[in-house]
């Protein structure tokens, strides 16, 4: 029996210090570093940064169609019946075969400054995707944050189930022995059993919150499951003090220049007017230069000479021409194609304006909705944390009566459960304001720190 009991208790030692190095192992992350992992290895965030490399190739594309363009062309021909004879270039009735060649020129010299105007529109365009890219990173923080302090909430109430859970079994351990003193009964029993098995299920229930929370927390910063992190406890002395110190109409002011949202919607805004001037472009002629060079080399020809090579060298030469000339196209009558154009582009302008004023609408919204937040978050903490600690001295002295058999087991157990309900909502009302005090540092464009 003796053995049984070593052999039992040397297991649970070593089982203790395993998972004492387990904790000791794991890497304790910040709230700074938890933003800058996620910022780092965020699939979204790369996703949006292909699309702005896009952008960035269509401006470079466009810059590149200002240049002329050249072509070369190489062909055989084979010609049956009446046609040109490439040897005495007589009309014949034969059959013929040579190839033909070309080099020519391009440049557009007038068009209505469309390929300018493009230029203009795909600079914004790509400023908007690089302000995608500033959203995306903006949002995930915002993401971040609330992940992270629902982390440390959860933490601390998987905390506070535990010590709820150690008062119901001493309270459990207490009611039997004073049942077995014939002070109890077997109701009592059944209370405080019930006591045990309520705070058994709020211990899991936060326990598996906790572990989803993590998972969550992970996922955003792109680590595999088996990464095993703990989080940092802040502290929230500055924010109390500062909760009551925020002017909504300074914040919207310094957000309305610095927030990604707005500054996106005021590229889209120019965007879409450059896509106007784009549209009207076409309604301009259009003016070109070109030049070209031909030559041609005949297989007939070739089998008439004494030299072959010098035979193709003297066709090249012989039919070798070379051309230049303007061209002006007129736009006169296209099926109101460029019309349309342009009235969809105003259409775009139009609407790009008004999501501009959605844009700062909402953001007025949120700003001033932010504030309140804030101030009711800071008037429920102090609330809750004075309601707890009444709780707490009200259990304490019930727990004293309790021992002296002056209460009864339902009014302990009912303070018990006061007590617990309070230490609840002051986990909540503290990290309610911690989680709003960092929203207001969002909209400030502040590092988010602890």
């Amino acid at each position: 029996m003796f053995t049984k009991i070593k052999f039992i208790a040397g297991s649970v030692l070593l089982l203790s210090l395993a998972f004492i190095q387990n904790i000791k192992a794991q890497q304790v992350i910040t709230l700074k570093e938890a933003v800058e992992s996620t910022l780092k290895n965020n699939l979204n965030i790369k996703q949006a940064q292909f699309s702005a490399a896009i952008s960035e190739e269509n401006l470079v594309q466009s810059k590149n169609a200002l240049l002329p363009t050249v072509n070369a062309n190489v062909g055989p021909n084979l010609t049956f019946g009446r046609g040109l004879d490439q040897t005495t270039f007589q009309v014949t009735n034969q059959t013929s075969l040579y190839t033909s060649g070309n080099l020519n020129t391009n440049v557009d010299l007038f068009g209505g400054f469309v390929k300018i105007n493009q230029i203009k529109q795909n600079k914004t365009l790509l400023a908007v995707d690089k302000g995608t890219v500033e959203k995306v990173k903006n949002d995930l923080t915002l993401n971040v944050i609330t992940t992270y302090l629902q982390v440390l909430f959860n933490t601390e109430i998987v905390k506070a189930s535990k010590q709820q859970l150690e008062i119901a079994n001493k309270t459990l351990t207490r009611e039997n022995f004073l049942m077995d003193a014939g002070n109890k009964t077997i109701a009592d029993i059944s209370l405080a059993k019930s006591q045990v098995a309520t705070a058994e299920l709020n211990l899991t229930n936060s326990e598996n919150d906790l572990s989803i929370s993590y998972l969550t927390l992970g996922q955003l910063m792109n680590l595999t499951p088996n990464q095993q992190f703990l989080v940092q406890a802040p502290l929230i002395d500055d924010v109390t003090r500062d909760s009551t110190m925020i002017n909504p109409n300074d914040l919207l002011e310094s957000a309305m220049k610095i927030f990604p949202d707005i500054k996106i919607a005021n590229l889209r805004s120019l965007a879409a007017k450059q896509g106007i001037d784009v549209a009207r472009s076409s309604y301009s002629p259009r003016l070109s230069f070109g030049a070209g060079l031909s030559t041609s080399y005949s297989y007939q020809y070739n089998y008439q000479g004494n030299n072959p090579q010098q035979a193709f060298a003297d066709q090249l030469n012989q039919r070798f021409g070379q051309s230049i000339g303007m061209s002006l196209q007129i736009p006169i009558f296209n099926g109101f194609s460029v019309r349309s154009a342009v009235r969809r582009a105003k259409i775009d302008y139009s609407n790009s304006l008004n999501n501009e004023q959605i844009a700062k609408n909402d953001l007025n919204k949120v700003i001033f909705q932010s504030t309140i937040d804030l101030r009711s978050a800071g008037s429920r903490y102090s609330s809750t944390l004075r309601a707890f600690q009444a709780q707490k001295d009200a259990f304490y002295a019930n727990n004293l009566r309790y021992e002296q058999g002056l209460v009864n087991s339902l009014d302990f157990s009912t303070a018990q459960t006061n007590r617990n309900k309070a230490e609840i909502d002051f986990i909540q009302a503290k990290y309610d304001l911690l989680f709003r005090a960092k929203v207001i540092d969002y909209y400030l464009g502040k590092q988010i720190t602890f």
